[in-house]
């Protein structure tokens, strides 16, 4: 019986520095060096997130009053709620792949700068 395991391109980034880190620094030095980094990123993310308070006041798009304006069940356009066919008609992309007209177009000779 065999167990295959699927490894992408950063988990194998992230095992090979962690080994080097583990080859050159032993085993000790890289549980602090890794503990600080976390730590670092701990005390990043917590600034990040107290500075876009102090910026930003509506933070979340559900408080913001103009969208509660827009989805109002009375008088909003979208008042058929986010989820609503006119508010997918308007605010939802869709993908049309062109390669063909495109690969047509170069056909003709036409040269397109991309």
């Amino acid at each position: 019986m065999s167990i295959t395991v699927q490894m992408t391109r950063r988990t194998f980034i992230r095992a090979a520095g962690l080994a080097t880190g583990y080859a050159l620094l032993g085993l000790h030095m890289t549980a602090d060096a890794m503990a600080a980094a976390l730590d670092f990123l701990g005390l990043r993310q917590k600034s990040v997130y107290e500075a876009d308070a102090k910026v930003y006041k509506l933070r979340k798009s559900q408080d913001n009053p103009m969208i509660k304006k827009l989805y109002d069940k009375k008088k909003g356009f979208l008042s058929h709620g986010p989820c609503g066919h006119k508010s997918h008609e308007l605010l939802h992309t869709h993908y049309h792949d062109s390669s063909a007209a495109l690969k047509a177009l170069k056909g003709t000779g036409v040269k397109l700068k991309l």
